[in-house]
């Protein structure tokens, strides 16, 4: 059975309004699949890569995660290792690039997991988070703006966290609670 193309918006016309290192924000008319014209601004990102690094050698799981002074939320987070894809590298490379210079840390597994629009309302940044397991500590390598604090939480205390409100990283949301229904445990480690 063939499938049903989705429908798209008509683009009626569209330029940059702002270009910035990281993002750059288009002003479109479009003409949407149901028929409304509007104005549609969009902030386009290259896309990110979210690292969920899982030690696996004690009993429970224990989730690498960082804390950074994040500006826009105005406080300082716990989240998941992550960064946007360098032109020219795949997300794999760029996640394997990203665990190590913030962490240290290197994997000897990989497998991504989740994909997803990070805010599609106005924002076309994709998230793909792997997951890196089979970890080898080693000295982090941050830029030069990042003052990164790491360490490991058992998956039960995330969870506790995540629904008490104190993890309020949605990427780390997302992944905590894929990695609790996915059922990892230390005691039946299988190879991806």
């Amino acid at each position: 059975m063939a499938r049903k193309s989705k429908p798209t918006a008509e683009v009626i016309s569209s330029r940059v309004v702002f270009h910035g290192p990281v993002f750059q924000v288009t002003s479109n008319q479009v003409l949407e699949p149901g028929g409304i014209q509007a104005r549609r601004d969009v902030v386009r990102h290259v896309g990110s890569v979210v690292i969920l690094a899982v030690d696996e050698s004690g009993g429970e799981p224990q989730v690498l995660l960082e804390r950074q002074y994040r500006f826009a939320a105005g406080d300082f987070l716990w989240e998941l290792p992550a960064g946007r894809v360098d032109e020219g590298e795949s997300e794999l490379a760029g996640a394997k690039r990203e665990l190590r210079e913030e962490t240290g840390y290197t994997a000897r597994n990989w497998k991504r997991v989740l994909f997803f629009y990070s805010s599609p309302g106005f924002l076309d940044e994709t998230m793909a988070i792997y997951l890196a397991r089979d970890l080898v500590a080693g000295p982090a390598q941050p830029e030069d703006d990042e003052r990164i604090t790491v360490r490991m939480f058992p998956l039960p205390d995330l969870l506790r966290r995540v629904f008490n409100g104190s993890l309020r990283d949605g990427k780390t949301i997302a992944a905590v609670l894929w990695l609790a229904q996915a059922g990892i445990s230390g005691k039946s480690r299988r190879r991806d």
